[in-house]
């Protein structure tokens, strides 16, 4: 084809030669085959978390769970929601090429969350984005949510898988969990009967959870040099294991003493802030809290960090759990009866009382 400007110079345009690429939604960097393939992977496992209140599969544009079971069980029953992610502990993954564990954190992250007003966790939604969908590793993801979900009956009942090019880094991934629980209105844990003289228990943590990893890395691999992979003296796995140990689940802690029917007064799920930002969220007016230093065994990880960043203590405890998962108030009386409760999952830890002041809390 050519065209002819009528004006001084001649402009010739030519398509004989020209050949056009074919151009789809996969060439723009979304490869639907490939999320397809992914949810033939996961469907089988996922439909395995359900229980009998779910009456939907995989693939719909929503999930249905029937409350009528719920509304024989709970007097007034009330929806407990919360939503939450597991941070830059994804790129530790990616470092290591190791998925299984991630989808672990984002399912005892999300749910301790809601645990802390006593309610229980019944079902879950998961998003997972990504530079470039990868069926085998998002089946490695999902594979641990599902692990995790057996393990506390939760439902895992739905799911986004959003493929973002140019979003993420190479590699990336973000993941964030929906839960729903259940608590029934007389039994909210809200604080609110806490009182000066209550004791303090500590539930142990087993590493960061999913909390300060990006201090961590900057401490590991900016500071120290450290590589994925080294061993590090006083540390029982590599750098990368270590940073990887799943966030503890303390679902069948929490529920073994609410069907116990001890009275608990306060729950904290330590997260990002430590002792200090968390224990304050459920403290009443005029109380504080004074916990011991050396009451409980702070992990070998924590000093390791410190002594590599010569961190001081207030940002320490400030920036990870330093071995604490969850923190639990109670009257003195009841000590031993939580001890002796949560005794076959884990120890328990007196680590403090409450004091009176302003909701701040003394680490001494």
């Amino acid at each position: 084809m050519k065209q002819k400007n009528h004006g001084k110079t001649d402009l010739v345009v030519s398509y004989e030669n020209f050949t056009m690429k074919k151009i789809n939604y996969k060439s723009a960097g979304v490869d639907i085959d490939a999320g397809n393939q992914a949810v033939d992977k996961i469907k089988g496992k996922v439909s395995s978390t359900f229980s009998k209140n779910v009456l939907t599969g995989i693939g719909g544009f929503g999930s249905l769970y029937s409350l009528k079971k719920l509304l024989t069980e709970y007097n007034e029953p009330i929806m407990v929601q919360s939503i939450d992610g597991v941070g830059t502990k994804t790129i530790i993954a990616r470092k290591m090429k190791k998925y299984d564990t991630i989808g672990i954190d984002l399912l005892s992250a999300a749910a301790n969350d809601i645990l802390v007003m006593g309610a229980k966790p019944i079902t879950f939604l998961d998003y997972i984005a990504n530079d470039k969908l990868d069926p085998d590793v998002i089946d490695q993801i999902v594979s641990g949510m599902v692990i995790a979900c057996r393990d506390t009956g939760v439902s895992l009942v739905g799911g986004e898988t959003a493929e973002m090019p140019d979003t993420y880094l190479p590699g990336e991934h973000d993941l964030v969990g929906v839960i729903t629980g259940v608590v029934d209105k007389e039994k909210i844990i809200d604080g609110s009967k806490i009182k000066c003289h209550d004791s303090i228990l500590a539930i142990p943590s087993n590493g960061l959870h999913t909390n300060g990893y990006s201090l961590a890395r900057k401490l590991f691999f900016d500071i120290g040099k450290y590589d994925i992979r080294d061993e590090v003296p006083k540390l029982e796995k590599s750098v990368g294991l270590t940073l990887l140990e799943p966030h503890i689940n303390y679902t069948n802690h929490i529920n073994n003493l609410v069907k116990s029917d001890i009275e608990i007064k306060g729950i904290a799920h330590i997260t990002g802030g430590g002792l200090i930002e968390n224990i304050p969220r459920i403290l009443p007016d005029l109380c504080a809290a004074k916990i011991d230093h050396d009451s409980w065994p702070i992990l070998p990880i924590f000093n390791v960090m410190q002594s590599i960043g010569s961190i001081d203590d207030d940002e320490m405890f400030r920036a990870f759990n330093m071995g604490v998962g969850m923190v639990l108030i109670v009257d003195p009386e009841l000590e031993s009866h939580v001890i002796d409760q949560i005794a076959p999952l884990s120890k328990v830890y007196k680590i403090g009382e409450v004091v009176s002041g302003n909701k701040g809390v003394i680490i001494a």
